[in-house]
């Protein structure tokens, strides 16, 4: 059985990309998902004068274990000024300095969400254009605009959106099956 682990890339208790990346996870069939928070992984902020003190925390060792143990990975990532949260940057900059390729070439499923038009967008093309420097392997990306009229807990409600979404997941469940 392929292990899936999801997150979305905000410490909303009610985050819409948690949501989002969930319900995608529990879309594999025969899969087993982990389904993780960032307010699990509680971390002090970066700084190489921290790191030097007092080396990598726990918690940052402890979510990178989770992230190569995986056969997949699906991120939401919430959008902040029109880059990533920073609850998310900080445990990404983290897992950098204990592997510079993080990502450990794992299929990943990358999405974004918000309540406006162009639903995270700008994030999302942030990460597919890192990412991969850092053994990020980018099988699949989606946008959902204005997730209070496209998203409820039976799907994706907008036809157009839906297809594409089913696309990417297709491409991404393949992936992971190899």
């Amino acid at each position: 059985m392929k292990k899936i682990i999801a997150f979305g890339a905000s410490n909303s208790k009610n985050s819409i990309n948690k949501q989002l990346a969930t319900y995608t996870a529990n879309q594999l069939a025969g899969a087993a998902v982990e389904v993780l928070d960032l307010n699990d992984y509680p971390l002090p902020m970066y700084g190489i004068d921290r790191e030097q003190e007092s080396g990598i925390p726990e918690n940052a060792q402890a979510f990178l274990n989770k992230i190569k143990a995986a056969d997949g990975i699906v991120i939401s990532f919430a959008e902040h000024n029109g880059a990533y949260a920073s609850v998310f940057k900080n445990l990404f900059d983290w897992m950098s300095r204990i592997d510079g390729k993080l990502w450990s070439e794992v299929p990943m499923f990358l999405m974004a969400t918000s309540p406006g038009g162009r639903g995270g967008q700008t994030v999302l093309d942030i990460a597919a254009g890192r990412f991969p420097y850092m053994g990020g392997n980018i099988v699949a990306k989606f946008s959902l605009p204005s997730f209070g009229d496209n998203f409820s807990e039976a799907g994706i409600a907008d036809n157009d959106l839906a297809a594409t979404f089913n696309e990417q997941l297709n491409l991404f469940e393949a992936a992971v099956k190899g």
